[in-house]
C-alpha cells in the first residue's frame, strides 16, 4: 500500500508544556485510522498539525503529492454572512448544490437558507461535516464527528465512512464508530504512538497484553532496582569502569521506574448518601412552549438503583425532562413529587466555569479534602483525581492549561465527590476520552444509587442504561424495558413491518371469490392483553428493585457462605425471570 502520510520526529509544546516529543506514524492510502488519547495528550492539537492549521518545533509531515484533503475541525468557524447552503458549498455550480442540498437533508439541516450564525453548534457541526464531505477528499481529518449527533444520522455517516474508499483519519469518543469503520487504531500514550492492525475490540485485547507485558516488566525492574539499591548502599568508594557502568545502569533503572505510568485500578466505590424508597413521583405531568409539546399527562414512579436511559432525536424535550425534575423548569401542569433523601449529582451540558487561575487541586479541595469510600476508607482529593487521569503535575497546573476534556473531566470529579444518591447525567460523553468514560462506566457500575443518562453515544447507553425511556415527539413518551441496542433492533422491525404493511394496502384488492389477506392487518391488545403488559412492567420494576438490593447484600461480605449461595441463585433466577417476561412485552408491545 502507498503511504499517504508519513510523520517522523514531531515535536510540539505550549510553553513548557510538551504535547509531542518525537513522534512518529504513518498512515497508508485506504486505511481508516482512529486515534485514542487522553484528554489534554493532544488529540486534536496533532490533527491541528496535519492539516496544516497549527505549527509545529521540528520534525517532518509528508503527504503524498496531489491527493485532496479535508478537515472537520472540533469546533466549526465559518464566513459571516453565510447561510446553511452556501457555507456548506460556495460554489454556484447546480451539480454541487444539488449534492450538498442532499448531504444537509442526511445530516438533518433543511432548512438551506437560515443563517450560519442562528445555528445551534450541533447544527453548525453537521453543516462543516457536510462541507468536509462535499469536498470528496481523498484523505479525511474528522475530529469528534458524532458530536451533537443523533443516532440515525450517526448511523448513516457510520454507514458512508465504511462504504467509502477514502482514507480516514479521525479522532471519536464514539466506540461503536471505531468498532465498525476503523481498521486501524493508533493510541497516543506518554509521547509514543503505538499502533493495532484491526478495530476497536481487537485493540482493546491487544492493549491489555501490552499493559500485562508492562506491568511484568515492572515488576521484574523494580525486584532488580531492590537488589541494585542495597549493592549502591553498601558498594565502596570504587572508582573501577565495572562500578561506573553498574551506577550508569542503576540511575538509568531508576529514571524508567519513574517515567513509566503505573496503571491504576479503576474501582471507585465512593460511598453513596442514603436513598430513601421515595425517589420521584411523577403524576399527569404535561409540560409545552408555545405549540411545541414536550411532555403529554405523563406519569413515572422512579425505584431505586434504577439506571435509566432517556433517548429520542435532538428537540425532542429530554435536557427539558430533566430541568423539570431539578425544578429548573415548572410544568405546565402535573406533579412531581420528590424523596426527602435525595441528593442530586447533576451533569450538564453547559458545565461549570472553574477560575482560571485556581489550581486544579485547589477546585477539588474547595468541596472536601476527602472522599469516603463504601467500606469506610478515606481517599484523598488527589488520589480520587488521580483515579480520574490526573497526574499529581496536572493536579498542580493552573485551570486555564487544561484542554476542554480536561475541564469536562474536571467537572465531572466535583460531582461525582460529593457523593450524591441520584446521578443526572445530560450528554456526558461530549469532549470525554475513551479513558474517561471507562472510568465512569466503572463508577456507575458500582453505584448505589438512581442514574438517569441522556446520551447518543450508543456503546455508553448500552453499558449504563437498564431500561430506556423514549421521547418520540409531540408529548409521546414509550417506556421500552431493555437495554439500547435491543430498543434499535426493535425499532429497525417494527419500521419494517409498518412499510410491509403499508406497501399491502397499497396493492389492488384481491378478486371477489378469494378470501381478503389479513396477514398484515393491525391487530389491536384485547383488554386482557393490555392488563398483561402493565403487569409485566410493573414486575420487571420489581425485579430491577429486588436485584439491585441482593447485588448490595452480595457486595457488603458479611454475608455467610449458605446465604451467599441463596442469593447468588436468587439473582440468576432474577435475570431469566427478566429475560422471559421482557421477550413477551416486546411481543404485545408489536401488536
Amino acid at each position: 500500500m502507498e503511504s499517504f502520510l508519513q510523520i517522523d520526529g514531531l515535536c510540539k509544546s505550549f510553553g513548557d508544556r510538551v504535547i509531542f516529543d518525537g513522534l512518529s506514524l504513518n498512515i497508508n492510502q485506504g486505511e481508516k485510522v482512529g486515534l485514542i488519547a487522553r484528554n489534554g495528550q493532544g488529540k486534536s492539537t496533532l490533527l491541528d498539525v496535519i492539516a496544516g492549521v497549527a505549527d509545529y518545533r521540528s520534525g517532518t509531515i509528508t503527504f503524498r503529492r496531489d491527493i485532496r484533503t479535508a478537515y472537520l475541525v472540533q469546533t466549526p468557524v465559518f464566513p459571516k454572512g453565510a447561510n446553511v447552503l452556501t457555507a456548506c458549498c460556495p460554489e454556484s455550480d447546480e451539480d454541487k448544490l444539488l449534492r450538498a442540498r442532499q448531504l444537509l437533508t442526511k445530516l438533518g439541516v433543511p432548512d438551506f437558507d437560515k443563517p450560519i450564525d442562528q445555528l445551534s453548534g450541533g447544527q453548525a457541526k453537521r453543516v462543516a461535516l457536510a462541507q468536509a464531505l462535499m469536498q470528496e477528499p481523498d484523505f479525511l481529518i474528522l475530529d469528534e464527528p458524532t458530536n451533537h449527533l443523533d443516532v440515525e444520522v450517526t448511523e448513516w455517516l457510520e454507514d458512508y465512512l465504511t462504504a467509502s474508499r477514502l482514507t480516514l483519519f479521525m479522532v471519536t469518543h464514539d466506540r461503536y464508530l471505531l468498532d465498525r469503520v476503523c481498521n486501524r487504531i493508533i493510541e497516543i500514550d506518554d509521547f509514543r504512538a503505538y499502533s493495532y492492525s484491526g478495530n476497536y475490540s481487537y485493540y482493546l485485547e491487544k492493549r491489555q497484553e501490552r499493559l500485562d507485558a508492562e506491568s511484568s516488566q515492572r515488576e521484574s525492574d523494580l525486584n532488580l532496582y531492590r537488589r541494585e539499591l542495597d549493592w549502591m548502599r553498601r558498594m565502596p568508594c570504587a572508582r573501577g569502569g565495572k562500578a561506573r557502568y553498574r551506577k550508569e545502569s542503576f540511575h538509568q533503572l531508576e529514571e524508567r521506574l519513574q517515567h513509566r505510568r503505573d496503571e491504576q485500578s479503576v474501582a471507585l466505590d465512593v460511598k453513596a448518601s442514603y436513598i430513601g424508597k421515595k425517589i420521584f413521583d411523577i403524576e399527569h405531568l404535561s409540560k409545552a412552549f408555545g405549540d411545541k409539546i414536550i411532555l403529554k399527562d405523563f406519569s413515572y414512579i422512579f425505584t431505586r438503583y434504577e439506571k435509566l436511559g432517556i433517548i429520542g432525536e435532538n428537540g425532542v424535550g429530554k435536557s427539558t425532562f430533566l430541568k423539570l425534575l431539578l425544578g429548573i423548569e415548572q410544568p405546565d401542569s402535573g406533579v412531581i413529587g420528590r424523596g426527602t433523601t435525595l441528593k442530586i449529582g447533576y451533569y450538564s451540558q453547559e458545565g461549570l466555569k472553574f477560575p482560571e487561575d485556581a489550581k486544579v487541586i485547589d477546585v477539588v479541595t474547595a468541596i472536601a479534602d476527602h472522599i469516603v469510600l463504601d467500606d469506610g476508607r478515606r481517599m484523598s482529593a488527589g488520589q480520587f483525581l488521580q483515579k480520574f487521569l490526573f497526574t499529581p503535575k496536572t493536579q498542580y497546573s493552573y485551570v486555564s492549561k487544561l484542554s476542554g476534556g480536561e475541564r469536562r473531566r474536571l467537572y465531572l470529579c466535583t460531582i461525582l465527590m460529593q457523593s450524591p444518591n441520584f446521578l443526572i447525567l445530560d450528554e456526558p460523553t461530549n469532549d470525554l476520552d475513551i479513558m474517561t468514560l471507562q472510568v465512569l462506566e466503572e463508577y456507575i457500575a458500582q453505584f448505589k444509587g438512581c442514574v438517569i443518562v441522556v446520551s447518543h453515544d450508543r456503546y455508553f447507553m448500552d453499558k449504563i442504561a437498564e431500561h430506556l425511556l423514549v421521547f418520540e415527539g409531540d408529548g409521546k413518551v414509550t417506556n421500552f424495558p431493555s437495554s439500547y441496542s435491543d430498543y434499535m433492533e426493535y425499532k429497525v422491525l417494527k419500521e419494517d413491518e409498518e412499510k410491509a404493511a403499508a406497501a399491502a394496502k397499497s396493492k389492488p384488492a384481491a378478486p371477489a371469490q378469494q378470501p381478503a389477506a389479513t396477514a398484515n392487518r393491525p391487530v389491536k391488545l384485547t383488554f386482557k392483553e393490555k392488563r398483561e403488559m402493565e403487569q409485566i412492567e410493573q414486575e420487571l420494576q420489581q425485579l430491577e428493585e429486588e436485584k439491585a438490593q441482593l447485588e448490595q447484600e452480595l457486595n457488603s461480605g458479611t454475608l455467610p457462605y449458605d446465604q451467599l449461595q441463596q442469593k447468588s441463585a436468587r439473582i440468576g433466577q432474577i435475570m431469566e425471570r427478566t429475560d422471559a417476561i421482557t421477550m413477551r412485552w416486546l411481543e404485545l408491545s408489536e401488536k
